[in-house]
Parts: C-alpha cells; structure tokens; sequence
C-alpha cells in the first residue's frame, strides 16, 4: 500500500470513531521524518483512545501493517500514531489549535477529508 493510500485508510478509520476536522498534509519533500500527516480532532480523551485503536487494530488486522512508535496513549490531549510514512496526530480541539501543525506546515499540500454523512 503507498503512504497516500494509507493516509486515506487511516482517515476513513477515525472517520468511523467520529474523528472529525480530518486533515490529511502531503508534507514529502518537506520532511525528512514522514511523507503524509493525518491530523484529527476529537471530543474527548476517551475518543482519542477509540480511534487510536482503531486505527491501530484494523490496519494490523485488515491490511497487515504494524505500528512503529506510539506516543501520549494516556495523555488527554495529544496521540501520536507513527507508521513511518504516514504520523497521525490526534488532537483534542483546543490542542489542535495550540500546536497548529496547518500553520507550521502551510506549504504542504493539504486535503480536508469529509465525513459521508456531513
């Protein structure tokens, strides 16, 4: 699977947890780090633990790939989901808003993602 594509799939997936504000940035050839972030905002921290792990677990289960680092698993703000090509930053709101990962990454092509039943 390319790291769009994975981008994409791990989108679709916090979509299913009610992730929302679901942003997906092509940052490669700006970092040397990763390829894509997929940046998702959610309402709480039981939320942020839902969809970290169903993004975890059906990537694991459905597709085979395996997550390198976890970050912030008890943290009620921040989680940081790392697959190497693709980091997945899950935010609650406000936090979303104090890090501002758009902003530092702005000359990144960016792509709101859209929830079916919006």
């Amino acid at each position: 699977m390319t790291a769009a594509l994975l981008a994409e799939k791990i989108a679709a997936l916090s979509l299913e947890k009610k992730g929302h504000q679901v942003t997906i940035l092509n940052v490669t050839g700006l970092s040397s780090v990763t390829d894509f972030f997929v940046i998702v905002s959610a309402d709480s921290d039981t939320q942020l633990r839902a969809i970290a792990d169903n993004i975890e677990r059906k990537l694991r289960k459905d597709e085979q790939i395996h997550l390198y680092h976890k970050e912030g698993i008890n943290s009620p703000n921040w989680i940081l989901l790392d697959f190497i090509d693709v980091v997945v930053h899950l935010f609650r709101k406000e936090t979303r808003e104090h890090y501002g990962i758009e902003r530092l990454w702005a000359d990144a092509e960016m792509k709101l993602v859209l929830d079916e039943e919006a």
